[in-house]
């Protein structure tokens, strides 16, 4: 029995160690970005110029698929760190919803995360979740 619960915990302690990968790289209309293919990211090709370090607001473009009907509704995305807390506005608001990049719709914006380890960006539009992109905020230098 306890042979059955420690296998069981370990599954699920290695299963929540394998969501909190840095989401993959693409390309899109020339760029690289960070998140799903053909479904949400942001221009990111983790050069030292855009990567993530503690309170350091950046500039990014994210980029969404999808239709006129789903993208038309109002966008927030909610950042989370992997030790738990209360999730972070990154993005709230109106949105238009303008092709760019190969995109159904683009937005820009000015980010910041104020802690080093990985992080949770869930992209909801009307409070519907759309994608989520896991980004590394490195240690300050």
């Amino acid at each position: 029995m306890i042979f059955v619960i420690f296998t069981i915990l370990t599954i699920i302690g290695c299963n929540k160690k394998d969501v909190w990968k840095e989401s993959s790289l693409f390309e899109s209309g020339g760029y690289t970005m960070i998140g799903e293919k053909e479904k949400l990211g942001f221009i990111y090709d983790d050069s030292e110029v855009v990567k993530f370090y503690p309170d350091k607001i950046q500039k990014y473009m994210w980029h969404f698929w999808g239709t006129k009907e789903e993208l038309e509704r109002p966008l927030k995305v909610l950042a989370t760190h992997e030790d738990g807390g209360d999730p972070i506005v990154l993005i709230g608001g109106k949105n238009s919803v303008e092709p760019h990049n190969g995109a159904d719709m683009s937005m820009p914006s000015n980010m910041s995360l104020p802690e080093s380890g990985m992080w949770k960006m869930d992209a909801y539009f009307d409070d519907n979740l759309f994608g989520t992109v896991y980004v590394k905020v490195h240690e300050k230098k």
